[in-house]
């Protein structure tokens, strides 16, 4: 038996509680954001590109191969002859030239300031109490955000080139894998000839005048 005394029907009358509240008006986070946002934005591309080439490219290939063959012969030749004459008498010239005249101003946005929506504001704790952290939120944010973001990249750029190019190749393979008296033989006999000649002026201008008011 518990020495402990036992409650009286008084004494349970005289007990008092708090309902709970509902449980769709709890909420932990209450965030109220005010975002007003002007962004201006500008990038002319100005861009020229002037090239004058001669490419020449031969190309003379031969493969001749044995595999797990007996008693057979692989024989591969390339024979070439290239004779390659490249003149060029011619000027490049690139221009791009880019005005530029850009106006970022004169915006008009909210300031921040406006009235955000209903709240207590700033970031509150709740009041230390059994009744108040049962009742609202427990994290309340209101923020007013106002940006104003100007942004102008004017770019110019200009390229100019003048080339010969000629790549001759000559190749030649012969192979014998795991075969018994076989016989591979690979011959590439390359004559190439190549002139080149190259008279002319490669010129890139790129001239900018931007004016950007902002």
């Amino acid at each position: 038996m518990s020495d402990e005394p036992r409650l009286s029907s008084e004494d349970l009358a005289a007990e008092a509680g708090t309902a709970l509240p509902n449980k769709e008006v709890i909420s932990l986070l209450d965030l109220n954001i005010d975002l007003d946002a002007a962004l201006d934005l500008a990038a002319p591309i100005d861009l020229a590109v002037a090239a004058n080439a001669n490419v020449a490219a031969p190309i003379d290939a031969a493969v001749a191969a044995n595999v797990l063959s007996v008693g057979s012969q692989a024989a591969a030749m390339a024979d070439q002859d290239v004779t390659i004459d490249q003149g060029l008498n011619a000027d490049a010239i690139a221009n791009a030239p880019q005005n530029s005249v850009i106006d970022q101003g004169n915006d008009t946005i909210d300031d921040g300031t406006t009235t955000p929506v209903p709240g207590t504001g700033g970031v509150t704790a709740p009041t230390p109490s059994p009744e108040a952290l049962l009742d609202g939120d427990l994290l309340n944010i209101n923020a007013n955000v106002g940006i104003d973001a100007d942004i102008a990249a004017p770019v110019a750029g200009a390229v100019a080139a003048n080339a010969n190019v000629a790549a001759p190749i000559d190749a030649a393979v012969a192979a014998n894998v795991a075969s018994v008296g076989s016989t591979a033989a690979a011959v590439a006999d390359q004559d190439a000839t190549i002139t080149q000649g190259l008279e002319g002026t490669a010129e890139a201008t790129a001239d900018q005048d931007s004016e950007i008011t902002q």
